[in-house]
């Protein structure tokens, strides 16, 4: 038999460079562990009377290493997807605690925002509420003080009605009376009967707001305090400043006495009137800026006083 009988034809299709490579690479394998291997025997060792068959590149298990390759490509790849999703799930999970740290600090701040909205709040109806109590109790005293002054008038316009006619039936007594008050100092004395209140309501008022054309309660122009105030003695005024101040006697600033009527301006062309309350201080209502007020007379100098009592 021919040493080359079963050597098959080396004429077969085209295989892919890798394949052809991979069975070189094993067909050298086995050449060189045959060289070895023949190397190692013994020196008179007999010859080779026969010839070895050779493995083929054809006879080789290609497909299972090909499979074994695909294999291990296939797992790094699910490995390196496996990391991948990995560090995704992982950034994922910072940024949702960032996100929900974020909106935790918001939160507080917006609590932190509504409790002192609610506390400013609750300390504004508070104090409105205080004021408001403080206003009811200055309006009740007011009143009370009003009704005791209508009270007092009206006892003492009856009282004075029936000293007026003792008075008139003496033979002396009115004479004397008279000229005894036209020389004595009455500033120095408490006023007394229409004239006490007249003073008393007037000063009932202070603190009372000023509004142009108020008549009251609680709110006032100069005449119609004058006015109001002359009405619990039961005197009926005109209602407007000059009208006023035209009315009864002329009057000097040092011969003043509770009761009278101050103006600025000309006596038949004035501006502004209050009532002189004694000890140099009149009342009136000023202007929005300061409402009723009491001031001495150096505060705002009348430009004259007439006397209606």
């Amino acid at each position: 038999m021919s040493h080359t009988a079963h050597i098959p034809s080396h004429r077969k299709p085209r295989r892919s460079a890798s394949k052809l490579a991979l069975r070189a690479g094993v067909a050298g394998g086995v050449l060189g562990t045959i060289a070895v291997a023949g190397a190692a025997g013994p020196a008179n060792a007999e010859p080779v009377t026969e010839t070895i068959e050779m493995p083929t590149l054809g006879s080789l298990d290609t497909a299972g290493l090909a499979s074994a390759v695909a294999a291990s490509a296939e797992a790094s790849q699910q490995e390196a997807l496996d990391q991948s999703l990995e560090s995704q799930e992982n950034a994922a999970l910072q940024k949702a605690a960032k996100e929900a740290k974020k909106a935790k600090a918001e939160a507080d701040r917006k609590a932190e925002a509504e409790r002192a909205e609610k506390a400013r709040a609750e300390a504004e109806a508070k104090a409105k509420a205080e004021q408001e109590r403080l206003e009811a109790e200055a309006r009740a005293s007011r009143d009370r003080e009003r009704t005791q002054l209508r009270t007092t008038s009206t006892s003492d316009n009856s009282s004075s009605g029936s000293n007026a006619s003792d008075s008139g039936s003496g033979s002396t007594g009115s004479s004397d009376s008279g000229s005894s008050t036209g020389s004595s100092n009455t500033e120095t004395q408490a006023p007394s009967g229409s004239a006490a209140s007249i003073v008393a309501f007037a000063r009932a008022q202070v603190g009372d707001a000023y509004v142009r054309g108020g008549t009251g309660p609680n709110s006032w122009d100069c005449s119609g305090l004058v006015q109001a105030a002359y009405a619990q003695a039961g005197i009926d005024l005109p209602r407007i400043s000059y009208d006023q101040s035209s009315m009864g006697t002329s009057v000097s600033l040092s011969n003043l006495q509770p009761g009278d009527i101050l103006y600025w301006g000309s006596r038949s062309g004035s501006y502004h009137v209050a009532i002189y309350v004694g000890g140099g201080k009149y009342v009136g209502a000023q202007n929005s800026s300061t409402g009723v007020v009491e001031h001495s007379l150096d505060w705002d100098t009348p430009s004259g006083a007439v006397r209606i009592l």
